[in-house]
């Protein structure tokens, strides 16, 4: 469906709560929103003339057809959209990471479990609690938990090493509780390793209380020695709460979240706390979006319904949702307790939410400063070869011959101002004859409008912004003559020329024009480390071949085998060592081997030249051959 006829159709749409789905072309689900007045937010993705961000302009062009369904309420409508999201996890919804890896508490089921801090979770059956930003807060929690509770931390198996040979030092200096000696049972080891997560999760003012019951319960049964243990780990937690000095808040268990947004991005900061002290930090980005209220809106119950693994008692925001109290009542109903949504208007919470808002600003900021220089460059390129706008992709060609006039061609990606690998591609010349740059240039580019024009995926089926060539105007010329006529006529293209030093000294275009560089400080590294990629890139590539071209030359030695013959051989069994590990049959049935050539080569390395084989021939490593070599060379 057209956007005019998705307008038409949202049009009919109820004033009634509801979800939204749209789909593609495919049938695929890409958005799922939710809405107080289904027509009212339908209608105006697809009206004319509505301003959108990017993120959503995106999703609009790429919109075929949708689907709603009426709810009786908002609140029903919001727990509909969260179970839709995370079931579909639709490509236009917002993903909740970011570019910083995470830490996780990993609590092992099994007999005796063990507690430790990992970077990554696996699918190995065991209970992870997190994510945290903070390695070093999640190996300090762990650190905590195992000191108070003496959980063992060495490489012993249990129950294989129970009573197997003497208890280590932790343990005689009093931090770890000797389960090797066979004196805890396998009960109390566990109950233990629960107390040590409940610490980890709810934080300290839980654990004491719970600690208490069972220290008193203890006593009255008569059970000294647990009792003393009980005892023992409550004045261990209360020692390590005395020595914390955090930034701390005024309520014990609650989040703080503050939202901060540039032209093109927006960061979500989160500050949790428990027990009233400060223990972790997340930050959230979001590219091609300035609507901080629809973010917020979409973000906190994705966020604590899907990623975060607790809710707290208090949220405090830097202002509320849509529907925030739809939102409170089902933070409320899937904690099991009262949640309390509110934006605080003055005092020391008001201060954390303005400490949130900051580190989102700096996080901004920080992201920023990571492309600003790419960016910068990019600016610089634009203005100093009059481009409409800075080349968001930039792809660049270069080519390396050998003596025999064979020639090969590399191209590398440049996408935002640095190197995209995934997109580098090489060429095998098909039709030029000797040693041509020109032709040879010419080539490779109308090989890859080619490919471009049939609409093929991967980095072929994008558009580049600029092409850049290792050459002057000769190389130029024939490129744009070998375009003429393609989708990538309309292509800036600019050749790099060298100096005497074989140092990049300016671009030229294809009437001879040269613009300098050595006075533009930005730009010339820029074109500089393009210009030296792309020639390690090509020559790279000769070189493999070159290396397998002189393995294959050896097998010309043996009296009977030919150029076409050896590169048969080569192609076939990839090694000069393989050739010769193989049968007479084996070496027959190889395409391009007649049975003349294959009793030949099989007689050279196990008749009576045996020896003089070995003599001559080495093991040799294996050409390697990527698939991007292999996909080149099909193109």
């Amino acid at each position: 469906m057209t956007k005019y006829e998705l307008w038409e159709k949202a049009k009919m749409l109820p004033l009634l709560p509801g979800v939204y789905i749209i789909r593609d072309k495919t049938g695929e689900i890409i958005y799922i929103g939710k809405a107080k007045r289904l027509r009212t937010r339908v209608s105006q993705y697809f009206r004319e003339g509505v301003p959108h961000d990017a993120k959503v302009t995106k999703m609009i062009q790429n919109a075929f057809e949708f689907d709603v369904i009426v709810t009786q309420s908002e609140f029903e409508a919001l727990v509909l959209e969260c179970s839709q999201i995370k079931q579909h996890k639709p490509k236009y919804n917002i993903l909740l990471k970011d570019d910083k890896g995470y830490s996780y508490v990993r609590v092992t089921r099994e007999a005796y479990p063990r507690v430790s801090a990992v970077l990554q979770k696996e699918d190995d059956g065991a209970e992870y609690i997190g994510p945290y930003t903070s390695s070093f807060a999640v190996r300090e929690m762990v650190e905590t938990a195992c000191n108070v509770f003496r959980l063992p931390r060495c490489n012993k198996k249990f129950p294989q090493d129970i009573g197997r040979g003497r208890p280590c030092l932790n343990a005689h200096i009093g931090l770890c509780m000797a389960l090797c000696s066979g004196r805890i049972s396998q009960e109390d080891y566990r109950e233990t390793v629960q107390s040590a997560v409940h610490l980890i999760r709810r934080g300290q003012a839980e654990i004491l209380g719970l600690l208490r019951e069972r220290m008193e319960d203890a006593a009255e049964r008569l059970d000294f020695e647990r009792a003393a243990l009980l005892r023992d780990q409550i004045n261990a937690i209360e020692k390590v709460s005395r020595g914390q000095k955090v930034v701390r808040s005024e309520i014990a268990e609650q989040d703080v979240i503050a939202f901060a947004g540039t032209a093109s991005a927006v960061c979500a900061a989160i500050l949790r706390f428990r027990e009233g002290r400060l223990v972790d930090k997340r930050e959230f980005l979001f590219h091609d979006t300035q609507d901080i209220p629809a973010l917020r809106e979409e973000f906190l119950p994705r966020y604590y319904l899907e990623d975060s693994e607790f809710i707290p008692k208090s949220i405090a925001v830097d202002a509320l949702p849509a529907a925030a109290k739809d939102l409170e009542q089902l933070l409320a109903e899937t904690r099991g307790t009262k949640v309390h949504l509110y934006v605080p208007q003055r005092g020391d919470t008001a201060h954390l939410v303005e400490m949130a808002r900051t580190n989102a600003i700096e996080r901004l900021a920080r992201e920023s400063g990571r492309y600003a220089r790419e960016q910068k460059y990019l600016d610089e390129l634009a203005a100093l070869l009059g481009l409409p706008q800075p080349p968001k992709t930039i792809e660049s060609y270069d080519i390396s011959n050998w003596g025999d006039g064979s020639s090969v061609a590399g191209m590398v990606v440049f996408e935002d101002g640095k190197p995209k690998k995934a997109g580098y591609r090489r060429f095998k010349m098909q039709s030029v004859a000797g040693t041509d740059d020109y032709a040879s240039m010419a080539e490779t580019l109308a090989r890859r409008a080619a490919e471009y024009a049939k609409g093929a995926k991967g980095q072929f089926g994008i558009k580049p912004d600029l092409l850049l060539i290792d050459g002057g105007r000769g190389q130029v010329a024939a490129v744009r003559t070998a375009l003429a006529g393609t989708p990538l006529a309309e292509v800036p293209i600019f050749g790099m020329v060298k100096d005497d030093k074989h140092r990049t000294r300016g671009l030229v275009n294809a009437e001879g024009s040269e613009i300098a560089l050595a006075l533009h400080k930005g730009v010339f590294p820029f074109i500089t480390s393009i210009q030296d990629e792309t020639h390690r890139w090509a020559n790279d590539y000769r070189k493999r071949l070159q290396k397998g071209r002189a393995y294959s030359s050896t097998l010309q030695n043996i009296p009977g085998v030919g150029p076409a013959t050896s590169r048969a051989l080569m192609a076939h069994f990839k090694t000069v060592t393989a050739v010769k590990q193989a049968g007479e049959e084996e070496l027959a049935a190889a395409k391009g081997v007649s049975r003349a050539a294959a009793k030949a080569v099989y007689a050279y390395f196990h008749g009576e030249e045996e020896n003089a084989a070995k003599a001559v021939f080495t093991e040799d490593p294996a050409v390697p051959r990527t698939g991007e070599q292999e996909q080149s060379e099909r193109v």
